[in-house]
């Protein structure tokens, strides 16, 4: 249960989170920003992948192949899903948090996958996912109910 402190007023207000809440907090406002821009970016990598095979080049042997018109599709169905659940995070939807959660782990399993064709790229983006998923899980203030 939140206490609720007095002002003079008369009014109550919630105490101020714990300070390293207010980081998370604005950790989470940054991981939907970061899950739209991963999303738009998504979109383009699919769409180049769908529209010529030779965009991109595989830099060595890799164990994980892929024909490059499915990865297309793959980053544009989830490039999609991602850019919309930023917008929820940014909104605040509730199930925008699980979602997002979900998601960042499919884009670190999917970039990892993509390292041959872009690493730098690839890394970025697992640093990316594992952020969201930090910040995601770690603002608990926002997902908790309010008591007034």
């Amino acid at each position: 249960m939140a206490q609720q402190a007095s002002t003079s007023s008369g009014t109550t207000r919630s105490p101020a989170p714990a300070p390293g809440q207010a980081w998370a907090a604005g950790g989470t406002m940054f991981a939907g920003v970061l899950l739209l821009v991963d999303g738009i970016l998504g979109i383009l990598n699919g769409i180049a992948g769908i529209a010529a095979d030779d965009v991109y080049r595989r830099i060595g042997s890799y164990v994980f192949e892929w024909d490059l018109t499915a990865w297309g599709w793959i980053h544009l169905i989830i490039g999609a899903i991602a850019a919309v659940t930023g917008v929820g995070i940014l909104r605040n939807a509730g199930w925008a948090r699980a979602v997002g959660v979900a998601l960042a782990g499919l884009i670190i399993i999917m970039n990892f996958i993509w390292l041959p064709y872009l690493p730098l790229w690839g890394l970025i983006g697992i640093a990316i996912g594992v952020f969201v998923i930090w910040a995601l899980c770690a603002d608990r203030h926002a997902s908790s109910p309010r008591v007034e």
